[in-house]
């Protein structure tokens, strides 16, 4: 139940009296009301306000202004998508504007003011961070198993243009999210060679593996990865990433001095990623094995073990 909806509930219940109270207004909508009598402290003397029940309106109001920043983006046909900047509540001037009514006299309406928020990433970062690319590596699936292929697809998306700073770390897992049916994953409850996937969202293990060898071709230092019990067949033995939700991360830092750009893409049974950094980068790269051709052998579903524990086709991701 929204504040705005709730403040008129409350409004029928009890109406304030217009000539004493602040209206909060938001591009021509009243998003909140505000009287002294039920914001001060019972205290004789000078009045006080109470911060803390206030500090409740301030939340609500900076949810209510608030829009994230766009990173710039390069788009399909490699053209460059430019960035658009967010915005955020001012909390300075909102106090401002709020102390001013409750130490003022009579009623108040007020506006907002915003500040803007900035992108991680601009078009003049993109247009250099894409200039040299140190590491690439290519896996292939079974486009046939739609729902398989649907998420990796929607993983791939999820990396794809992933700006990492200097000194930043990437986790896979933040990155790229919960995968849940909300969000448009799919069950896929498959074993790959006796491996299992991961029920909603399975697959994603893919993206992650093949990012994890390109990474790492790119001599980025690695900081978390974790190999499933036995080998997949879309990588060579001991060359995968498992990740999993409320498990296993796959998380890598970037220790050079310049900042690095994913790219990923996926279609057709092929799951490719890239990375690429400044001309001027110093990089160590890394002797990783390449992977041949085939599609992954799909077999029935069944329990596997997994490092010594039995689990069924919801609990260990592909």
């Amino acid at each position: 139940m929204g504040f705005s909806f709730v403040m008129a509930l409350m409004l029928l219940v009890h109406p304030l009296d217009a000539t004493d109270f602040l209206r909060i207004v938001w591009q021509g909508t009243p998003i909140a009301y505000l009287d002294r009598a039920d914001y001060t402290l019972p205290l004789s003397g000078v009045p006080l306000i109470d911060e803390a029940r206030l500090d409740e309106v301030r939340k609500s109001v900076a949810a209510q202004v608030y829009r994230a920043p766009v990173d710039a983006a390069i788009n399909e046909r490699g053209q460059i998508i430019a960035e658009q900047r967010g915005q955020a509540l001012d909390e300075k001037a909102f106090w401002g504007q709020v102390y001013a009514y409750f130490y003022g006299n009579g009623p108040a309406q007020i506006t907002p003011v915003v500040r803007d928020v900035l992108p991680r990433v601009d078009r003049a970062l993109l247009e250099q961070v894409r200039k040299r690319r140190i590491g690439q590596y290519t896996t292939y699936f079974n486009p046939r198993n739609h729902n398989r292929s649907h998420n990796i697809q929607l993983a791939t998306k999820a990396i794809n243009n992933y700006v990492v700073l200097p000194g930043e770390t990437f986790s896979f897992n933040k990155v790229v999210g919960k995968r849940t049916k909300s969000r448009g994953y799919l069950e896929a409850p498959i074993i790959v060679r006796g491996e299992l996937s991961e029920g909603i969202g399975g697959g994603i293990c893919q993206v992650s593996s093949t990012l994890f060898n390109a990474v790492d071709k790119a001599g980025l230092h690695i900081v978390k990865r974790y190999s499933h019990s036995r080998n997949v067949p879309y990588v060579p033995p001991g060359r995968d990433a498992t990740v999993s939700w409320y498990g296993p991360d796959f998380v890598f830092q970037n220790k050079y001095a310049y900042p690095i750009l994913i790219r990923a893409y996926s279609a057709n049974g092929s799951m490719m990623v890239t990375i690429h950094s400044f001309p001027e980068i110093e990089y160590e790269p890394r002797n990783v094995p390449s992977v041949q051709f085939q599609l992954p052998e799909e077999e029935p579903a069944g329990p596997v073990s997994h490092k010594g524990t039995t689990v069924v086709s919801s609990q260990l991701p592909v």
